[in-house]
């Protein structure tokens, strides 16, 4: 007979690991934000704008994959308010890349992944600090 009270290998404890969840964060965030630098002007491009280049399907997976980093931050316990400033920056970005060809533009100046992670690093930094 097992011990089913035993966590399985890697799980923990039914909860949620701040750390390892920062990290998930923090890398698709450079995935879709700060993929590639563009030469002259300097600017960092990520897979945010190159999907909103696809007329509705890019958007659309580009504000699924924002949308992964809220459910991230719903893992954390981040609060409601927090979770609708999140949602929001997310629609909007998506709203912003609907227009077809010009909504690339608006992702080099909002960057709602980027402020989405910002937001859930002062929630760990608040809640969950470094040892």
């Amino acid at each position: 007979m097992t011990d089913d009270s035993a966590p399985r290998p890697g799980a923990f404890s039914g909860r949620t690991d701040p750390a390892a969840i920062r990290r998930r964060v923090e890398a698709l965030e450079k995935l879709l934000e700060r993929l590639v630098v563009v030469p002259g002007i300097n600017q960092p491009l990520g897979l945010d704008a190159i999907l909103s280049l696809i007329p509705g399907v890019g958007t659309l997976s580009a504000t699924a994959l924002g949308s992964y980093i809220i459910w991230e931050a719903r893992n954390l316990g981040l609060s409601k308010w927090q979770m609708a400033r999140m949602s929001l920056n997310t629609g909007f970005d998506m709203l912003l890349g609907a227009i077809p060809v010009i909504g690339v533009v608006p992702d080099f100046f909002f960057r709602s992944n980027s402020r989405n992670l910002r937001i859930i690093r002062k929630h760990l930094d608040r809640h969950h600090p470094a040892p």
